[in-house]
C-alpha cells in the first residue's frame, strides 16, 4: 500500500515558504540558498540553512541542521511523526540522514538533476532495501525555490566574469 500525504496543499505551501525563508538567510550571507524545516504535529521544531562556506564543513547542509534541531527538541533521534521540507531535492547524505532519523514525509521544492536522491538520480527515501522509507513529494513552490538558486549562481558567474575582465 502506497503512503499518502497527511497535509493539505495550504500546509505544504506554508511550510515550504518557511524553508524558503531559511534559504534566504543563507543567501544573505553568500551561502548557497537552501533552507529546510522539520514539522511535528503542525509545529516547526527544526530549522536550517546551508553554512558550508562559513563552516568549511561539507556536512553543513540545511537538512542536517534542521534534523539535529528537531532531534534535540524531541530529545530523540527518531523523527517518526515528522515532515521535512527543503527547497532543493536532497543529496545522498541528507537523504541518508532522513532515513536514519526516520522522517516520515519529505517535501522538496526544486528538482536537482545533478545530485537529487529523492527521485531524480535515484530515490533513496523509498528504496525498499532500507528498513525505513519515507513518503516523498517534490515540486512544491518549485519555481520560487529554483529561482533562488538560479539567481544566486548567475550572480556568482557575473562576479567572476567581471573579476577576470579586470585582471
Amino acid at each position: 500500500m502506497e503512503r499518502q500525504s497527511q497535509l493539505t496543499e495550504e500546509e505544504k505551501v506554508f511550510f515550504m515558504q518557511e524553508a524558503i525563508a531559511e534559504a534566504k538567510k543563507a543567501e544573505a550571507i553568500a551561502e548557497v540558498p537552501i533552507g529546510a524545516v522539520v514539522v511535528y504535529h503542525g509545529e516547526i521544531i527544526g530549522r536550517g540553512h546551508n553554512l558550508r562556506e562559513h563552516s568549511q564543513d561539507a556536512t553543513s547542509h540545511a537538512e542536517m541542521f534542521a534534523i539535529r534541531e528537531a532531534c534535540s527538541h524531541l530529545d530523540s533521534w527518531r523523527l517518526e511523526e515528522c515532515q521535512l521540507f527543503v527547497t532543493l531535492e536532497p543529496c545522498p547524505m541528507c537523504s541518508g540522514g532522513m532515513i536514519l532519523s526516520r522522517v516520515e514525509e519529505v517535501y522538496f521544492g526544486a528538482y536537482d538533476p545533478k545530485g537529487g536522491t529523492a527521485g531524480t538520480l535515484m530515490n533513496l527515501l523509498t528504496d525498499e532495501r532500507f528498513n525505513h522509507r519515507a513518503y516523498v513529494e517534490g515540486g512544491i513552490l518549485k519555481e520560487e525555490c529554483g529561482m533562488l538558486l538560479t539567481k544566486f549562481f548567475r550572480e556568482i558567474r557575473e562576479k567572476k566574469k567581471k573579476t577576470s575582465q579586470n585582471d
